[in-house]
């Protein structure tokens, strides 16, 4: 009798949650198309305060640049609640409901993984959940027909994202400068996040902001812009991944100049050549290895020209004077008309003075100095001298 009873009751409570479930499924567009429709609300709304604040700091209205700005902030407020209302009521009910596609399955994935920053890295879920949100919605405004609309909110969207990134790059800045926040995460996780904050702006971003800029702002990041668009397509080795971060860090010197300060940008380059060093170590073909000198000495290049040159504050005053004496070579160099030789130079150059600097380091790096001498050997800069000794006869044997 119990037995049965039980069996009863595991059927009835089946039967009870198939109508719920189904019942949910018929509900779920009808919340969708609600949502859905306050959000196009609240951002109509985000549209015009945005564009009457930015039309007030034109105009230099202090008073009514601050009344508005407070509006405008408010309205942020609630654009973004209405978006994340969005998410828990469609999205995670789909997914709970076995309805939801697998776009939607990886973004409420996604979700989840900033959500769970909050405990711990509040600053970075922030931004984070804010950048989360907001393109989550991007793509219902690039979807409307009105071309005033899309320009708006794109000069909203950019201005908003470009505050966002800053934000992140400077709490990733704090994180690499602290050393209590180093052993909490590992330095090369906080590596990792830089990149992907300067990967996904450039990529996302940026694009958008080029082509809403009308003047010639951005001419001096083209250049490597395109360099790095050309380095997205087809199937990339290390050597590429390692160049590409590098063209980063150069636009990000020109972008995010504050945002991340000379001392965090010289760590991540520092980070870079050591990475291209530790290639050298491969057994690659001869081919590969010339590739990653040319590497390190375009790396070593852009460290020492675009971070250096611009630096005001040095720890020690003789790395200040051994910096001079360097660039002063540097220049010499560049007055050379022969392009072949002049690259051939700067190699020489660039890697005496890694030598030099790995020499100097508390760590064992004569691996990397013996494949760097070798080619230095190979461009005719230093002679390689044979281990041999003379014996009482007089012939010479050469020391195994």
């Amino acid at each position: 009798m119990e037995q049965k009873s039980l069996r009863v009751l595991d059927t009835n409570k089946t039967f009870f949650s198939k109508i719920s479930s189904t019942i949910t499924k018929i509900l779920i567009p009808t919340r969708v198309g609600i949502n859905n429709i306050m959000i196009s609300m609240k951002r109509n709304n985000l549209i015009k305060a945005y564009c009457n604040y930015t039309t007030a700091i034109e105009e230099d209205d202090i008073e009514r640049k601050e009344n508005l700005l407070k509006k405008y902030e408010d309205i942020y407020s609630l654009y973004l609640e209405s978006i994340d209302k969005y998410i828990m009521d469609s999205v995670y009910k789909k997914v709970k409901n076995g309805t939801a596609s697998n776009f939607e399955k990886d973004a409420l994935s996604k979700y989840y993984l900033i959500v769970s920053l909050k405990e711990n890295q509040y600053l970075e879920y922030k931004y984070k959940k804010q950048e989360y949100l907001l393109k989550i919605d991007y793509e219902s405004v690039t979807n409307l027909k009105k071309e005033s609309t899309i320009e708006k909110y794109n000069k909203f969207y950019v201005s908003k994202m470009d505050s966002l990134y800053k934000g992140l790059l400077k709490n990733y800045s704090v994180q690499l400068a602290d050393t209590f926040s180093s052993k909490v995460e590992s330095i090369d996780s906080i590596y990792d996040k830089i990149f992907s904050t300067l990967e996904t702006y450039i990529s996302e971003i940026l694009p958008i902001k080029l082509r809403l800029n009308q003047n010639d702002e951005y001419k001096n990041i083209v250049n490597d812009y395109e360099k790095y668009e050309s380095l997205l397509v087809g199937k990339l080795d290390e050597r590429d991944k390692i160049k590409r971060k590098m063209l980063l860090l150069g636009i990000s010197r020109y972008l995010f100049t504050h945002s991340l300060p000379l001392i965090a940008a010289e760590q991540c380059y520092i980070k870079l050549i050591k990475n291209t060093r530790n290639l050298l170590l491969k057994p690659d073909s001869k081919i590969k290895k010339d590739r990653t000198f040319d590497l390190l000495t375009e790396l070593i290049e852009d460290y020492n020209v675009r971070l250096l040159s611009t630096k005001v504050y040095w720890d020690k005053p003789e790395e200040k004077e051994e910096y001079k004496e360097f660039w002063d070579k540097y220049n010499k160099i560049n007055k050379i008309e022969d392009s072949k030789e002049k690259l051939k130079q700067k190699q020489i150059l660039f890697l005496k003075n890694d030598i030099k600097k790995l020499n100097q380091s508390k760590k064992d790096y004569s691996k990397i100095i013996k494949e760097i001498k070798q080619k230095l050997v190979e461009l005719g800069a230093i002679r390689q001298i044979k281990n041999s000794y003379k014996t009482t006869i007089g012939s010479y044997k050469k020391i195994a």
